[in-house]
């Protein structure tokens, strides 16, 4: 059985070669927003269609670094189908486990299923900002705040 880091390799190293829910979005979204890490360049949209406040459809499109990348598809395909008061519960558990104010044991890992794996992000501080980048911009997006940066 795989451990949790050699897990966590395969996942990103799959979503960043394969990400899910890539490119834009038609029709039009309903909600957009744009993030961007100055640090080192990585950039991406996120765009959502509510419908009744549900996540009807949710993509993504930009460019950035395997982490980045790896973490917005797998964003899109957790938050595919949630309300918006889910979503925004997601982010809030997924900005703890990334930026360690909560360590794992102290999350429900059911409920994150295969987000689990992005734990180990919170071990490398400069890599928080990439795994992060998309997670604020669909909380953006869904709250209309308009463009994110992580600095």
């Amino acid at each position: 059985m795989l451990d949790l880091a050699e897990l966590y390799q395969e996942v990103i190293l799959d979503h960043n070669k394969s990400p899910r829910n890539f490119g834009p979005m038609t029709p039009p979204p309903t909600h957009q927003a744009e993030g961007y890490n100055p640090l080192c360049g990585d950039r991406f949209t996120v765009y959502v269609r509510l419908n009744d406040d549900v996540i009807e459809e949710i993509r993504f499109e930009g460019h950035g670094c395997a982490i980045s990348k790896a973490s917005a598809s797998m964003m899109t395909e957790a938050l595919q189908g949630m309300g918006r008061e889910q979503a925004e519960a997601m982010f809030a558990e997924i900005h703890d486990m990334l930026t360690g104010k909560r360590k794992l044991d102290a999350l429900d890992t059911d409920k994150l299923d295969k987000l689990v794996v992005l734990s180990g992000v919170c071990e490398f501080p400069v890599r928080v900002k990439c795994a992060t980048l998309a997670w604020h911009a669909v909380h953006s997006a869904i709250n209309t705040q308009g463009p994110v940066t992580t600095e």
